[in-house]
């Protein structure tokens, strides 16, 4: 277990560049509620079998699994069933559904991977955040998330989970807001809430925006650029068109709603101003270059 950040003024407070930095292999996700302790690593022993089996059979279809529990409580419920989320993250219609099943036979996991609601699932019309907790990944995660999470349930009643491990523990407290799979990293209680009913209005806020999970990493920072750019904050807005690399410099096509932007990219590093816990530099991205071109023209009728 990462000891967490030794400078409490440091990576959590938004100084560290969170652009860019979403987790990569996550558009599908299988969220398991489980009040009890969460190990290290979820694919280590200690969970009760049909959880450990859930999550083994999502790893094996490429699904993201995360344990969830609702913000301060820990009691275990028996004899209820397993409560379970999976979200389709990816396609221009994301959604997300819920259910309880009996075991790991009763969710239809390639139904997910295929794009359908599984039978033992029902739609939701509401999107859930999830805000990463797990102390045993990093104490950050739990010394900031904690009360974030609490804070947030109050404004958002019902919507918000605790989850296990996401990705970035220098970025704590970390959100997630499903089914897009929006990350932000670094929040505090105003920013996530800022945050999440911006994302209840289809519309993403730059601040403290990690990017959107599944992409690669030079695509959100693209992004990232091409919406500070045209200031476009809707969700489905922006698509990358193009793109191409040479060495190290990656330069895009990205459509802003009906705007177009060429976009040049390049690593770039950020020392981080911690102590001994996060030492190490943190990759992130420069925009080189950013040009705006020449918009379609539409035919407009003579004003009488």
């Amino acid at each position: 277990m990462r000891k967490g950040c030794e400078h409490p003024d440091g990576c959590h407070t938004g100084v560290v560049p969170t652009l860019a930095s979403a987790t990569v292999g996550a558009r599908l996700w299988l969220l398991v509620e489980y009040a009890g302790p969460w190990p290290e690593r979820l694919e280590n022993s200690g969970l009760p079998e049909e959880i450990s089996e859930l999550l083994r059979r999502a790893r094996e279809r490429g699904i993201r699994p995360q344990l969830i529990r609702r913000p301060g409580r820990r009691t275990r419920t028996r004899g209820e069933g397993v409560r379970v989320l999976v979200a389709y993250g990816t396609g221009r219609s994301p959604w997300l559904a819920s259910g309880v099943v009996a075991g790991p036979d009763d969710l239809d996991l390639d139904a997910l991977v295929a794009g359908v609601v599984p039978e033992s699932c029902i739609l939701e019309d509401e999107p859930v955040f999830l805000v990463c907790t797990h102390a045993k990944r990093n104490a950050c995660c739990a010394r900031i998330g904690l009360p974030l999470a609490r804070s947030l349930a109050e404004s958002v009643p019902g919507r918000v989970w605790e989850t296990s491990h996401v990705g970035g523990d220098r970025y704590a407290a970390n959100l997630v807001c499903l089914p897009h799979g929006i990350f932000y990293g670094s929040m505090s209680q105003a920013a996530a809430l800022a945050a999440a009913n911006a994302y209840r209005s289809g519309e993403i806020i730059l601040d403290r925006y990690r990017g959107r999970a599944g992409i690669p990493e030079p695509m959100q920072a693209v992004e990232h650029f091409a919406r500070a750019h045209t200031g476009e904050r809707s969700i489905g807005a922006v698509a990358v068109e193009s793109s191409r690399s040479d060495g190290d410099v990656t330069e895009a096509i990205v459509r802003c709603g009906d705007v177009r932007v060429q976009v040049v990219i390049e690593p770039s590093a950020f020392q981080a101003p911690c102590g001994a816990a996060c030492a190490e530099t943190i990759a992130t991205y420069r925009l080189v270059s950013l040009d705006r071109l020449t918009p379609v023209r539409y035919a407009t009728p003579a004003l009488a």
